[in-house]
């Protein structure tokens, strides 16, 4: 006769706060933040006809999440070297899940961006909490695996974003998208209450640098609001110069700042590892490459190649699918060979695959865009793990959750700044190169005014076609617009490709890890 035991004790402590233990619990939390990114952009039409939400107001249903966000990171992983990475990562969790029925909740869209801003801001407290605990969980010959899966996690969740918001949109309305937080909320709460390891602070003896918050704050704050503002009013206009005066003026003095106090915000010194410096510079270009190729890439499958939404949708797949599948197996191999290598190839197949994407044209077939989404997903995945790495892994165990707030405002502020510049480059090729093409095509010349109004369409793959024109005019238009349209797109990728390309270079100076601190242990 056989018996069967309960789990001992000593089992379920050998569990809770192990290295993979740990991994499961962070999963849900980061997931959701990671699906919100991309699941409301599928909302978007809904909520403004329900809410009678004007363009620029839908705009900021997806910018002030982001301001939340970027704004607080650093500081929310200062928090958590301070108070505990597994106290704020619950505490991010459950304001998620709070502020995500309040945007449900919402009967104006003024309301709704007040607490999609608050929301970016409890996300901003969940993400460097979760770095953090991997970071104090796993030993530094496994750091590599654990970021590769964690960017598994981020990449599956984001390319799920507009499928599951599509199927929640259709059968549930918008409101779902926020109220499906709910339910991944309590489960990651309930993961994380019985997997992580008692509350442990990295660095519980610092003092509170409540000028460097505010001077951070600040300078992110009108940053990222340049760059929200720069691809629609131009980089000349005061929207854009002030802010950027604001960001450059207070980060200076952000900077001056942080050399005096014994606890600063943001310790200058972690920079004098060049590794972290580059692993910086490294994740900046990445999220510059990833959200500026998605951004375009977009336009041109449903305007120029005339795919519909779900059929742009499939074709983007293969590229967050080797995001998914390559950051585990780009983990396991910077824990044998390092960062240096992995993280240089990953920038050359990302050089390759958007010089692939700059050659698209009006016709260009399915097979030779999934070969340029595949290269660029797993050199992406590759540069994302290595720098991701070289950032946490070289930063001293005390300011990981710091560490990992500085990654990831780097992400954001990457995404911005591609969208913002590539953006640059299209608008500026189109406003050059479509009246020839309108020349070529036997269309009448445009003036100032209309090549001003139809750059703006051209730019987002469409065609200013005039009203009542016949169909040959509208064709003549739409193929002279197409053609403005890939000399941009050829351009802004040509320039991420060599821009790519170089930092191949630069990240052969990255040096192997010089801080070998164990798992923190939790009693």
């Amino acid at each position: 006769m056989t018996t069967t035991t309960a789990p001992s004790a000593t089992t379920e402590r050998n569990l809770r706060g192990s290295p993979w233990a740990t991994l499961v619990a962070i999963a849900f939390g980061v997931m959701m933040v990671a699906l919100d990114g991309t699941i409301v952009a599928v909302a978007n039409p809904a909520i403004g006809r329900d809410l009678q939400a004007s363009l620029a107001e839908l705009q900021w249903v997806t910018h002030g999440y982001l301001l939340g966000l970027a704004v607080f990171l650093i500081t929310a992983g200062k928090l958590g070297d301070r108070f505990g990475h597994r106290r704020m990562y619950l505490l991010g969790i459950v304001g998620f899940v709070v502020t995500s029925v309040a945007i449900a909740l919402s009967s104006g869209v003024i309301m709704l961006v007040a607490f999609r801003i608050l929301q970016g801001v409890f996300g901003a407290l969940l993400t460097p909490a979760a770095m953090g605990l991997l970071r104090a969980s796993f030993p530094p010959h496994k750091l590599g695996r654990a970021f590769g899966v964690f960017g598994s996690l981020l990449g599956g969740a984001n390319a799920a974003g507009p499928i599951v918001g599509g199927v929640l949109v259709s059968g549930f309305g918008w409101q779902s998208v926020f109220y499906i937080n709910v339910l991944i909320g309590a489960v990651a709460v309930g993961l994380g209450m019985w997997l992580l390891a008692a509350n442990q602070p990295t660095d519980p003896g610092s003092r509170f640098d409540a000028p460097g918050v505010v001077l951070l704050t600040i300078a992110i704050f009108a940053l990222v609001w340049a760059l929200v503002e720069a691809p629609s009013a131009g980089w000349t206009a005061p929207v854009t110069l002030v802010p950027l005066g604001v960001a450059v003026v207070v980060g200076v003095a952000f900077v001056l700042w942080e050399r005096r106090p014994a606890d600063p915000l943001l310790p200058l010194a972690i920079f004098r590892d060049a590794s972290v410096s580059i692993g910086v510079v490294l994740m900046v270009l990445m999220a510059l490459g990833l959200m500026g190729s998605l951004f375009f890439i977009t336009f041109y499958l449903q305007g120029v190649a005339g795919l519909s939404p779900a059929r742009a949708g499939l074709q983007l797949m293969p590229l967050m699918a080797m995001m998914a599948i390559t950051s585990p197996l780009a983990g396991r191999l910077l824990d044998k060979v390092g960062a240096r290598v992995p993280t240089a190839a990953g920038l050359v197949l990302t050089a390759i695959g958007l010089f692939m994407l700059s050659r698209l044209t009006t016709d260009t077939g399915i097979g030779y865009t999934s070969v340029g989404f595949v290269l660029l997903g797993a050199g992406l995945s590759l540069v994302m793990t290595g720098a991701t790495a070289a950032i946490i892994a070289n930063t001293p165990m005390r300011f990981a959750g710091v560490a990992a707030g500085v990654q990831q405002a780097a992400m954001q502020l990457g995404g911005s700044l591609g969208t913002a510049v590539l953006g640059a480059v299209m608008s500026m090729t189109i406003i050059s190169t479509l009246p020839g093409h309108y020349s070529d095509a036997g269309l009448a010349e445009l003036g100032a005014e209309e090549l001003s109004a139809a750059q703006s369409q051209v730019a987002q793959g469409g065609a200013a076609v005039p009203e009542g024109a016949t169909a040959e005019v509208a064709r003549a238009v739409t193929e002279a617009s197409h053609l403005a349209f890939l000399d941009g797109m050829q351009l802004a990728f040509g320039i991420a490709a060599a821009v790519m390309a170089l930092a191949a270079l630069l990240s052969l100076a990255m040096r192997p890890s010089t801080h070998s601190e164990g798992p923190v242990v939790h009693i």
